[in-house]
């Protein structure tokens, strides 16, 4: 089981872009990669809305999370997101354990 944040990062004139910028140029992307229980940290931008960026945040458990939520790099993390004035909503799913063979008949490898 995995926690899995899709968090959409939402600005003007290309704040959101420039901010996923900063966090991988600043080197605080890959020091949350780096931090125990990340499994993904990845930005992508939805062709439909070129002011939102959507992170997709995995984490191993509840308490990995929350551990990186304490972290002193929230602190920076969130003056970049005050410096773009982002505003953000959050989606959070419980990857499923379930079998899922069934799928990779949609999947071309």
């Amino acid at each position: 089981m995995s926690i899995v944040m899709n968090l959409y990062y939402t600005g003007e004139n290309g704040n959101a872009r420039k901010f996923a910028q900063a966090m991988e140029d600043s080197g605080i992307a890959a020091r949350i990669r780096a931090e125990d229980g990340n499994e993904k940290y990845a930005y992508f931008f939805p062709m439909d809305d070129p002011e939102t960026v959507l992170l997709i945040d995995a984490w191993k458990d509840q308490a990995s999370l929350d551990f990186h939520h304490a972290s002193p790099m929230m602190g920076e993390l969130a003056a970049l997101r005050e410096k773009y004035d982002l505003h953000m909503r959050a989606e959070r799913y419980v990857t499923d354990t379930a079998d899922s063979s069934a799928d990779e008949k949609f999947l071309k490898k």
